[in-house]
Parts: structure tokens; C-alpha cells; sequence
């Protein structure tokens, strides 16, 4: 056993794989955040300015919408040609691993908003005009209702993100950068080395695994249909 452990994880491959990890972990959680900073203000305006929202404006909503949607349409390989200049401007490079954090976050942040606004369409209608009628302003709606009323589909949203952002990743070789999909590229698929190859695979799968599991559960003890039975 001690032999077939050392025959995938010796010569330094332990510390390969580690390293890997962390990076694709950076990778996806900065990714991650930087979408939702960018995505949630983008949910509400497409909710709140649909038509009887809470803040009704036709024009801005299809301007927000016709944006969304054409990001979100374009494939990502594609993106991350075609955003190669705004990389360039904010991190200093079109390649490595920051210059990707740019183009995943480009890519998702659209696919976020859309589930921001469907999570909150999820609320009862009810709720909200409740909220009105006591004289809540539209910040305190947000805040205290539609958040709080959607926060289960939210945080399963999230993981949907998070692992659809981490699926993502392994294209990272296409640019000079690390993570799992380099190891299993540039070592496992140039160097035909099937080992490299399916452990990176693996890993990743475990990673995903993890972060959906755990993310499920955090949504159903936020629950309050699935707590109050």
C-alpha cells in the first residue's frame, strides 16, 4: 500500500498537488466573491425594475437585461479573448492567475445577477406589499425582506456559482496559469502521464463535491419551511 501511495504521491507530486489546490481555491473564491460584489446590485436593479416592482423603470431594465444577457451568451473562451485589454488594465497582464480572477469574474457576474433576481422572485408578493403598506423604503425591502426571504435559493445559488466558477478553472492553462487544470494539462495530458491526470481530475471532483454539500446544508438550516416542520 505504502508503495502505491508513493508511486502517485513521490517525488514532490504531494506538494504539487497541494499547491494546485490552493491555488484553484484562490482562484475560485476571489472569483466568486468579486462576482457577487458586481452581480447582487445588478439582481436587485433587474428585479426592482421590472414591471410592478418595487422600483419600476422600464428603459433601465432592458438596458440591464440586453447587457446581462449578452455577456452571458457569449462562450467563455471567446470572453476571455475579447477581455484580454480590461485584464491588461487592471491587474497588468493578459495571463496568470490574476489576469483569469478578471475573466472569470466578467463571465459570472452576469450569470449571478440572473440568479439574484430569481431567488428573489421566489418571495411572496405578499410579504413585500405587507412591507409597503408599514412605510419601508425600498433599501429597507431589500435588506429586511427580499434578502432575508430568499436567503435558502441565495446560498444555493452560491454554491451553484462557486462550482460552476470551479469548473472553470482548469481552463486556467490557457494562459499561463496554475490550479488542478494546469497539473492535469501540463503534466498529466502533454506529458501523458494518466496518473497526473486523473488524480487532478479527482481532486477537482472532490473539491466540487464538498462545496455543494456543504453549501446545501447550510441552505437547509436557513430553511425556515424545512425548521418549522
Amino acid at each position: 500500500m505504502s508503495e502505491f501511495f508513493e508511486s502517485i504521491f513521490g517525488g514532490g507530486m504531494l506538494g504539487m498537488y497541494g499547491n494546485a489546490i490552493i491555488v484553484t481555491l484562490k482562484i475560485t473564491l476571489i472569483s466568486t466573491l468579486m462576482s457577487y460584489i458586481i452581480g447582487i446590485p445588478l439582481g436587485v436593479l433587474l428585479y426592482g425594475t421590472e414591471k410592478n416592482s418595487i422600483f419600476p423603470n422600464a428603459p433601465v431594465n432592458r438596458i440591464v437585461g440586453l447587457a446581462v444577457n449578452i455577456i452571458r451568451s457569449v462562450p467563455f473562451i471567446i470572453l476571455l479573448v475579447m477581455t484580454q485589454p480590461i485584464a491588461k488594465l487592471l491587474v497588468g497582464s493578459r495571463i496568470g492567475d490574476n489576469a483569469f480572477i478578471v475573466y472569470l469574474v466578467i463571465a459570472a457576474a452576469p450569470f449571478v445577477a440572473r440568479m439574484i433576481e430569481s431567488s428573489f422572485h421566489e418571495v411572496d408578493r405578499g410579504v413585500i406589499e405587507a412591507a409597503q403598506s408599514m412605510g419601508s423604503n425600498n433599501l429597507q425591502i431589500i435588506m429586511k425582506v427580499l434578502i432575508p426571504e430568499a436567503k435558502p435559493s441565495l446560498i444555493i445559488g452560491g454554491a451553484i456559482a462557486l462550482t460552476t466558477i470551479l469548473g472553470y478553472t482548469p481552463m486556467t492553462y490557457l494562459i499561463a496559469g496554475g490550479g488542478l487544470g494546469q497539473l492535469a494539462i501540463q503534466y498529466g495530458l502533454y506529458r501523458f502521464d494518466d496518473t497526473v491526470k486523473y488524480i487532478s481530475s479527482l481532486l477537482l471532483i472532490i473539491l466540487v463535491q464538498i462545496i455543494q454539500e456543504v453549501l446545501n446544508h447550510v441552505a437547509k438550516k436557513c430553511d425556515k419551511r424545512i425548521r418549522n416542520k
